[in-house]
């Protein structure tokens, strides 16, 4: 069954449609397409009947049927005999089926060489924290020898290092024992882990955000399992609001999460687990206020449903806003960290915190996976994560620089686009004038950079007007990767149909 949007959600959605600039039918189907491409109604949600939509919004029945018809032709309503008209996206024809597959991989796939003197922002990644990695890795090797008698296999991980992070978590206000932690190699393997322990049958259900984390919705498919996908609300571009640092403002009203449409999907979906990104959600960059925390958390155990909280980017906090660990709030919880993010993904190092008999069936599911992590890549992420303060100044200043410049830099060159203000995290999520996400990632390439299409955090094919644009580049070459930008963008104004046939998302992996 798919989940339903009410009347009274999707006329909260449409806001002022009906501004008189085409017959009434024609603009509302021209903004509940608009509201799919955006992906606040997220895909597969089953629309509102036609006589209740047109009694909430004081319209003829006539008009909602025949914006509904419209829209089916479009290909972006779906329904059955006997069914609700469902959203969608309409499928590729032959002219997106082949042409372009070496620039669609190109586009977003890991592990590729990129060519010299091409930018990739298709990573939101960050190089070594320098010296303070190296130190950490020198101090390990004069560790190694104690260890050296044992065997080296430990699916939980070695001792140091799993205490290192339950006094991490402990420090935070959440009491942990190092019974709580696994260690794993990177937060992607621990959510696979978690995956085939709690969602391992064919078809489970996965509540996610909408947008998410690519590689958790390619790990979610993977599994077998079926992502739920809940819209975010949209946020006001930045400068409409000041009240917040930064050169240009921030707007990200309305803020955080769509609670209401959380609870709803917990409640008539019921999945075995939810996967949520509350500390600088990628690829938006916002924080969940603890309010919201407090009601999801409640909202999961009503439902049966296996809260795990992404964490990877809970260290980049820009602005030094305040939060509580999701863990703090139910001890059912289950949390996914890393070094990756904040100190280098190179370590290969993340964890699961969770209740001690979860952790013990999270190590039993691993063991078909691997049998453990390499010893010193562990004992110097002992050190990092005992010295987790010492890179971090450093790293968020440069980080703030960066950001700064790049939305200075899209407000300056590309002055039709709308970014949201990130309140932390790597990368801004922007808004684009049209449906051109996947078009201006093939194209990249040619103008000297590498992009991961807005498709890459959605399901099925939604998020074609948005592009996520990482700050880790220096500001000089993220002024090259503006007006690269603008380059791609002016060489897709003046060939529309080049823009229309290349329109199907690429499906690689990115970071």
């Amino acid at each position: 069954m798919p989940v339903s949007l009410t009347p009274g959600s999707l006329t909260r959605l449409l806001g002022e449609w009906n501004v008189g600039a085409a017959p009434a039918y024609r603009e509302l189907a021209d903004v509940v397409r608009l509201l799919i491409l955006d992906g606040r109604v997220a895909l597969d949600v089953a629309l509102p009947s036609e006589r209740s939509l047109a009694a909430t919004l004081g319209i003829s029945r006539t008009t909602v049927t025949a914006s509904y018809a419209l829209l089916r032709e479009q290909g972006f309503l779906s329904s059955g005999q006997g069914s609700r008209s469902r959203s969608c996206i309409p499928s590729q024809g032959p002219a997106h089926a082949g042409g372009h597959d070496g620039a669609l991989r190109l586009s977003g796939a890991p592990g590729l060489a990129v060519p010299d003197g091409v930018l990739d922002l298709a990573y939101a990644s960050l190089p070594a924290s320098g010296e303070v990695v190296h130190r950490a890795f020198a101090a390990a090797l004069t560790e190694l020898p104690a260890l050296l008698p044992g065997f080296g296999y430990d699916a939980l991980g070695v001792g140091p290092l799993r205490e290192a992070i339950a006094a991490r978590y402990t420090a935070a206000g959440v009491p942990t024992t190092a019974g709580q932690i696994l260690v794993t190699s990177g937060a992607q393997h621990a959510l696979n882990i978690v995956l085939r322990t709690l969602a391992g049958r064919s078809g489970t259900k996965v509540l996610v955000e909408h947008p998410s984390y690519p590689n958790a919705l390619d790990a979610i498919r993977a599994a077998g399992c079926r992502p739920v996908p809940v819209s975010m609300p949209a946020a006001n571009p930045i400068g409409t609001v000041h009240n917040g640092p930064g050169p240009l403002g921030t707007a990200n009203g309305p803020a955080g999460w769509d609670l209401e449409a959380m609870e709803s999907a917990l409640l008539q979906q019921r999945p075995a687990m939810a996967y949520v990104v509350p500390d600088f959600h990628n690829p938006t960059g916002r924080l969940m206020p603890d309010s919201q925390r407090r009601r999801l958390v409640k909202a999961a155990a009503a439902s049966g449903t296996v809260l795990v909280a992404d964490e990877t980017l809970r260290e980049l906090n820009l602005d030094g806003a305040a939060s509580t660990p999701m863990a703090a709030f139910s001890p059912a919880v289950v949390s996914l960290g890393s070094l990756s993010k904040s100190h280098w993904a190179g370590l290969r190092t993340g964890w699961i915190r969770a209740s001690e008999p979860l952790i013990q069936r999270f190590a039993a599911a691993r063991t078909t996976l691997d049998l453990g992590g390499p010893v010193v890549e562990q004992l110097a992420a002992a050190h990092l994560v005992n010295a987790m303060t010492e890179p971090l100044p450093a790293r968020l200043a440069a980080l703030r620089e960066n950001r700064n410049t790049l939305l200075e830099l899209i407000h300056a060159h590309l002055p039709g686009w709308e970014p949201e203000w990130p309140d932390g995290g790597l990368s801004v999520w922007c808004r684009l004038p049209a449906p051109i996400s996947t078009a201006l990632a093939v194209v990249a390439p040619d103008v000297g950079i590498r992009l991961a299409a807005g498709p890459r955090f959605g399901v099925g094919g939604a998020f074609e007007q948005y592009l996520r644009l990482p700050f880790t580049l220096p500001p000089g070459q993220l002024e090259t990767a503006v007006l690269a930008l603008r380059a791609a963008q002016d060489r897709l104004e003046a060939a529309p149909q080049l823009r229309r046939n290349l329109s199907a998302p690429p499906a690689a992996a990115i970071a």
